[in-house]
């Protein structure tokens, strides 16, 4: 919506992308960071990225600059980056057989934020109206100020550090607690494309996120183009979106749950199958708050079940030497699939409407549909235990 306003709606979905892409390519400094040092000076420095970015926002809202503007959205995806990597430190020390259920608990974890933060930001926007800043730009403001929360109770509190103890009982077993030289993005590639299960979790994960991000992006601008005041817009935006973010993350552990007990690939069947019902209600709301707040979270659902099942397979399919790198990577190919997503959606709403898109949506399944149809009778059991 800020960058509809000063950028106007065709490139507004490009704001999207440039936080997306932020948060791909953080990943790969991210994982660097914690081949060397762990998962608590690579989630902090993340965080403390997107502070500088939420500032940079709110300064580009009140001077209205658009490069400004996007170089703040660029840094302010350090904030998803560190919250896709966060994921992976809950499965540094499971155990085999609740990989699904820890990972999908750090998911969990993120709701009571996520659905209670974009209900206030009618609330933050009125707070910094009264002192002259645009209204919409509020919630970055105080967005600032909560990442850099983050960034010290992180740098406080994540000890012992999860990746270092995985390394060091990993050596106490006779392996090199130290990761060899060929440990980078390029060999990560090499395990993944060698192995169906880790295949199959990249693709399914990216899958979710690019029909997630280019469904969600355009839909407050959607809603805007009701005609709705501005502080009556972010109420709507704000309800439908918590209620997106709740099916993101509220109903993880129940997938986590039906990861662990049903396996990886049916999970992520349903997972897509959500995505269609997502596409298929929001693309015939028109303008109706009521549904599409139920294809909202409906979409959130979906990526939610192939967020959670397809980073467990990845996990669980590489050596752990090649973890991180792996995990890097699959965030880095998410992202840049979200990127891709956000990029065209404004063209396509401004071209050709929010049903077209939808269509266009539920269509970019159809790639993993054809993987999990090659892959049916790869055993869901072949795991890397370490």
């Amino acid at each position: 919506m800020l960058a509809a306003d000063i950028a106007g709606v065709g490139p507004s979905g490009a704001a999207q992308s440039a936080n997306v892409i932020g948060a791909a390519l953080f990943a790969v400094p991210a994982t660097a960071i914690v081949h060397r040092h762990g998962r608590r000076p690579s989630l902090a420095a993340a965080y403390f990225v997107a502070t500088l970015g939420a500032l940079i926002v709110f300064a580009a809202a009140i001077r209205r600059s658009v490069p400004l503007l996007f170089l703040g959205f660029f840094l302010f995806g350090g904030a998803s980056a560190a919250g896709y990597q966060a994921r992976y430190a809950a499965v540094d020390l499971a155990p085999a057989t609740v990989r699904g259920r820890h990972l999908s608990l750090i998911v969990w974890a993120t709701t009571l934020g996520a659905v209670i933060g974009p209900s206030l930001a009618a609330v933050a926007g009125t707070a910094v109206a009264r002192y002259g800043a645009p209204t919409i730009a509020g919630p970055f403001f105080f967005s600032a100020l909560l990442f850099g929360v983050a960034t010290l109770l992180l740098l406080l509190l994540l000890r012992p550090d999860p990746a270092v103890v995985a390394r060091e009982l990993s050596a106490s077993t006779g392996s090199d607690a130290k990761a060899p030289a060929g440990v980078g993005m390029g060999a990560a590639l090499r395990a993944v494309s060698r192995r169906a299960s880790a295949r199959l979790g990249v693709i399914a994960m990216a899958t979710g996120h690019l029909v997630m991000v280019g469904v969600m992006a355009m839909t407050p601008v959607h809603i805007r183009a009701a005609g709705h005041d501005a502080a009556h817009t972010l109420r709507i935006v704000g309800v439908v979106l918590s209620l997106h973010i709740a099916g993101m993350f509220a109903f993880a552990p129940v997938m986590g749950w039906l990861t662990d007990w049903i396996g990886r690939r049916p999970v992520v069947v349903a997972g897509i199958a959500l995505l269609l019902g997502a596409c298929a209600v929001a693309g015939t709301a028109g303008h109706g708050s009521a549904q599409l707040a139920i294809g909202m979270t409906l979409l959130g659902l979906g990526w939610s079940g192939t967020m959670v099942a397809g980073s467990t397979m990845l996990s669980e399919s590489v050596p752990l030497e090649l973890r991180a790198s792996a995990q890097g990577l699959s965030d880095l190919l998410m992202g840049l699939a979200g990127a891709l997503a956000g990029a065209i959606s404004g063209l396509i709403v401004e071209g050709w409407g929010y049903p077209r898109l939808t269509l266009l949506a539920a269509l970019a399944t159809a790639p993993l549909l054809l993987v999990l149809w090659r892959s049916v009778k790869v055993p869901d059991e072949v795991k890397i235990s370490a």
